[in-house]
């Protein structure tokens, strides 16, 4: 410790302000760790080979790698070993859970993750660059997204292939009601004027109120690209392992478009015995109506009037009388197009407040899916971004693990680094450190003469004057 500390003075002495000061500290407190980094992992490397090679396992070589930690850049120096079948591998990698060709560490490679789901690839690599030991250009950080959100993927791709094959469904937590709502939002593909829809869902067990504020119970959230087919198969499997809902009165909304559509909700949510409600968002209706009546219409009170109070004679009515007002082939043909929605999708339009016998104690109309959407449209639809297939999934998939609190764990097993490994290195490091530990103190190095009964140069001879 004295060393270190009479090392800190002098960079404090020898700097002009404070500054100065804190930056060489930082450059100095990293030096000191990466050493003793590399000489705690070249011990564990140690203790692990003489382990496998009484498996029967052969020492090849030394070979080094180089893995990029929060606090700097380290030369790892593990051995490369043959098993008794002639397998290559290195050990002191297995028991790191470290993949081939890995350059960074599971903790930088989820941080980026987790920071370029709020910030550019670009604004993330400036920001570790500026704060972190780690140095890293923005392809990079594009391709940890990809690899971060592909273990996410593959979680729930495992999930849903355990429940598809299981004799029995799960046993979830039972609640009295499960609110889900579902939508899509479009982001620009790399592919000339082609979009991509992010499919996406939410589901939740009601509301919690803090004060006066309101904030959803237990949410839960599904994102993906790969289609409608897929996005509902994750729906249903998510809600099947998450809950009990034989006796569950689901309520749904969407907007009504094409993927959303009450038979969907239906399917997804097969399992409850009670009915599902699944109704309109009020939010598209009224955006619906705006965009076909304007803003300063004398027909539009009428009209919505006629919507809140679920009168289709008068509903129809009234949008029959403001057709006959028109001249402009466009103001009809917007017409048309919103009276074909809310008459598509009439016997959606309610309150579920008003269909549940009893409610919910803080019982809220729903709508929460359009805050929501902010998630991914705040982050991928900016300044002209444009998305692969493999780059948007690999987004929504980071994305929807953070809010899950499920993306770290997927990305742990991922790195084949399993619990009962873990107690097994915690064993390995133990026994480093009783090796490293001083049994007795040392005595110093004992002298010792070879006794010469020949001529100086015989072979005795010889093998004496070696060791003056």
């Amino acid at each position: 410790m004295k060393p270190i500390v009479t090392r800190i003075c002098e960079i404090i002495k020898g700097t002009k302000n404070s500054i100065e000061a804190e930056e060489k500290l930082t450059l100095y407190k990293d030096e000191v760790f990466l050493e003793a980094m590399t000489e705690a992992l070249e011990s564990l490397n140690q203790v692990i080979v003489e382990e496998e090679q009484e498996k029967k396992s052969v020492m090849k070589r030394k070979d080094e790698k180089n893995i990029c930690f929060t606090f700097g850049r380290v030369k790892i120096k593990r051995t490369l070993m043959h098993d008794a079948k002639g397998k290559a591998y290195y050990p002191l990698d297995e028991w790191m859970g470290l993949r081939r060709h890995q350059r960074y560490s599971p903790l930088v490679e989820i941080k980026v993750a987790e920071m370029a789901s709020e910030s550019t690839y670009r604004e993330t690599s400036r920001i570790l660059k500026e704060w972190t030991s780690v140095e890293m250009s923005h392809q990079t950080v594009g391709k940890i997204v990809k690899q971060v959100g592909a273990a996410q993927g593959q979680a729930d791709q495992e999930a849903m292939e355990e429940l598809e094959y299981a004799e029995s469904l799960p046993e979830g937590k039972k609640v009295d009601y499960l609110m889900v709502e579902a939508d899509g939002v479009f982001i620009r593909s790399t592919q000339k004027r082609k979009s991509r829809e992010v499919y996406h869902g939410i589901m939740y067990e009601g509301w919690e109120l803090n004060g006066e504020r309101a904030s959803l119970k237990q949410p839960t959230v599904i994102m993906t690209t790969k289609g409608n087919e897929a996005f509902w198969k994750e729906v249903q499997s998510i809600g099947a392992q998450k809950y009990s809902l034989e006796d569950t009165q689901i309520v749904a909304n969407s907007d009504g478009g094409s993927g959303y559509r009450a038979e969907k909700f239906r399917t997804a949510f097969s399992q409850s015995k009670k009915p599902v409600l699944a109704q309109l968002d009020s939010y598209h209706i009224y955006q619906s109506l705006s965009r076909a009546f304007g803003v300063q219409n004398p027909f539009k009170s009428h009209v919505r009037a006629a919507i809140d109070a679920h009168d289709k004679d008068a509903f129809k009515r009234w949008t029959d009388t403001y057709e006959s007002t028109l001249d402009d082939e466009k103001k009809s043909q917007k017409l048309k197009d919103f009276c074909t929605y809310i008459s598509g999708n009439w016997e959606r339009i309610f309150d579920w407040r008003m269909k549940v016998e009893k409610k919910p104690q803080v019982a809220r109309g729903l709508g929460a899916m359009e805050s929501n959407q902010r998630h991914v449209s705040f982050r991928m639809k900016k300044r002209g971004m444009h998305w692969s297939a493999a780059g948007a999934e690999g987004m929504v998939k980071v994305k929807q693990g953070i809010l899950n609190n499920t993306l770290r764990g997927a990305y742990l097993t991922s790195q084949k680094r399993s619990e009962r490994k873990q107690r097994q290195v915690t064993q390995k490091v133990n026994m480093v450190l009783l090796l490293q530990s001083k049994t007795r103190p040392s005595v110093g190095a004992k002298r010792g003469k070879i006794s010469l009964n020949g001529a100086n140069s015989s072979a005795t001879g010889n093998l004496a004057q070696a060791f003056r």
